[in-house]
């Protein structure tokens, strides 16, 4: 008798204990909620601007490593294969340097946008997609960051001699429509794609941190993450 008791208070105890920690967005405060994303926001920034900007983040990296754009890719890649590619290696290394240069500029940026999230900047990203957050940060980030960027990647390809040689060739494909605009020369180019890979990889922090709360760094971002 005492033991079926005790049993019933041992499951009575379980299910109190589940619903307690069986949270939804809506119980928990609008500043807890804000806060738990930056918490989030900012771990993720920070990750993504660690695996890039060291060397090898982005030349190592299949899923943002940089390579020259459009039919000047297409080219290239057919040099490779007749054993010519020398200045494109050279040229594509010289590239992804330049991005893992660069990116440790965003870092403090990027803090600084998430800091400036308003509360109902929040709500909407935590109702939002799985990279609703990346989104808000590419949005109100974006702009300072490649302003940061540009004159660094430019002082990492001025070193290059094949810049030139790349910025003729790229004006030369882009008025036969064959590269846009922004790809016309190497700095512009470069720095898009750092920007890119930037977020891409902020989007991958962002979507393993929904996906498993646990990997968050504070408890509070585990909470809200976890209320989701």
């Amino acid at each position: 008798m005492l033991r079926s008791a005790s049993l019933a208070t041992l499951a009575a105890g379980l299910l109190l204990s589940a619903n307690a920690f069986a949270l939804s967005i809506s119980d928990l405060s609008q500043g807890d909620a804000s806060a738990g994303l930056k918490d989030a926001l900012t771990q993720g920034a920070q990750i993504a601007v660690k695996q890039l900007g060291t060397p090898g983040g982005f030349s190592n990296n299949d899923e943002v490593r940089i390579e020259l754009p459009g039919k000047l890719g297409k080219a290239a890649k057919a040099m490779k294969m007749m054993g010519m590619g020398a200045q494109v290696d050279e040229l594509e290394t010289s590239m992804n340097k330049a991005a893992e240069a660069a990116v440790p500029q965003a870092q403090a940026l990027l803090v600084d946008a998430v800091k400036k999230m308003t509360v109902q900047d929040a709500k909407g990203i935590l109702a939002g997609k799985d990279d609703a957050a990346t989104q808000y940060l590419n949005k109100t980030s974006r702009e300072q960051i490649r302003a940061k960027f540009l004159p660094i990647v430019k002082q990492a390809t001025d070193k290059v001699g094949l810049a030139k040689q790349y910025n003729a060739l790229a004006g030369q494909a882009a008025s036969l429509g064959a590269i846009d605009a922004k790809s016309v020369n190497i700095e512009s180019y470069v720095t898009e794609k750092a920007l890119d890979g930037l977020f891409e990889m902020i989007a991958k922090q962002e979507e393993s941190i929904r996906q498993n709360p646990a990997a968050a760094a504070t408890s509070l971002a585990k909470k809200v993450f976890g209320a989701l």
